[in-house]
């Protein structure tokens, strides 16, 4: 029996240019959260306990440059202020949540996040936007959980850096990823209904405001201990700019995909992690790596040749669209009837 042409015919179908842009965008995404988690780790490496200083260089940033693109436009907001600083409130969390792990447990540790937020992303854009997942979708969700869970067994076989205490670091891991599942399935409903480049910028707006207020209560005395050196400058530099590049894409794939596809791509963070090992570390890897990354490219195929394009529930996007625009409408209809009463 002749094979090659259903399976030609099978590729010709699912494999089309746009599933190779987005998982292509997904790996982008990714290699930058493995910078970011490098750059983390390296300031934690060094002595510095300031996880909110940290993520609020990068809502600054994320203001200044996409606030100055807003002001240029001259538009009013699409969504009520509160719906911001609610997601700017879920991101902050899950950022200080996640960098001072860093502080108790090792990198290893830090990729059960990406394992974890899959399982909360399902849930809540289940039970939230209505999204529903055919069995290949979770088929191919499930072999990137496997993949990454082969990443953490041979760190585990080897010396996988431990860490001072790593159980309160997989806590503190474990609780971000529910902040971050929050604010994953926020953007991903925000970005697809309204502006990209409105969100990104809102986030960067209350993210610093929230990360304002969180470092004058925690965080000063933790600056009065730090020795600053051009090391600690440059791995603050490279967090914010490394981290500013994902908060930058990773809406695309918000957008063209959804949270879910999103965090699957992310599993592959990890893999992008041992090429900084090998080339600043000089450190050996193990095969598992390679096996494990193959099985979550497999898995990221599957998920992504079989998804299909769904909409959030009628029923819930215009409970949402009412609650957010009803105190802007009663604004509008009493500004065009003071005219007439004057």
């Amino acid at each position: 029996m002749n094979w090659n042409a259903p399976i030609n015919s099978w590729w010709r179908s699912h494999v089309t240019l746009r599933t190779l842009y987005l998982l292509f965008l997904g790996q982008l995404v990714s290699f930058t959260l493995a910078l970011t988690s490098f750059t983390s780790s390296l300031i934690a490496d060094l002595g510095v306990d300031a996880p909110v200083t940290q993520s609020a260089f990068t809502y600054f940033f994320l203001a200044l440059v996409y606030g100055g693109v807003l002001l240029y436009r001259r538009q009013r907001l699409r969504v009520a202020w509160y719906w911001y600083l609610l997601l700017g409130f879920v991101d902050v969390q899950g950022n200080l949540l996640v960098n001072k792990a860093y502080q108790f447990s090792s990198i290893t540790s830090v990729t059960l996040l990406d394992c974890c937020t899959i399982a909360w992303v399902i849930v809540l854009t289940w039970l939230f936007l209505g999204t529903r997942y055919s069995l290949w979708q979770l088929l191919g969700a499930a072999l990137c959980v496997l993949g990454l869970g082969l990443v953490l067994l041979s760190d585990a076989g080897g010396d996988g850096g431990g860490g001072s205490r790593p159980l309160l670091g997989d806590v503190l891991v474990i609780a971000g990823t529910i902040f971050f599942a929050t604010s994953n399935v926020g953007e991903e409903f925000f970005v697809k209904k309204k502006d990209r480049l409105e969100v990104v910028c809102m986030i960067g707006v209350y993210g610093l405001l929230v990360s304002a207020v969180q470092l004058s209560i925690l965080e000063l005395k933790s600056w009065e201990s730090v020795e600053w050196s051009t090391n600690i400058l440059l791995g603050f530099a490279g967090y914010a700019a490394s981290s500013f590049m994902f908060y930058t894409l990773a809406p695309f794939v918000l957008k063209l995909s959804g949270a879910t596809m999103f965090n699957l791509s992310l599993l592959t963070a990890d893999m992008w992690a041992v090429v900084f090992r090998i080339c600043f570390y000089h450190q050996k890897v193990h095969w598992l790596y390679f096996l494990a990354f193959g099985i979550v490219v497999i898995g990221l195929i599957i998920y992504s040749t079989t998804e299909k394009d769904l909409n959030p529930m009628p029923d819930l996007e215009n409970r949402i669209s009412d609650l957010q625009y009803q105190i802007l409408d009663n604004e509008n209809v009493a500004s065009t009837n003071e005219p007439s009463d004057s």
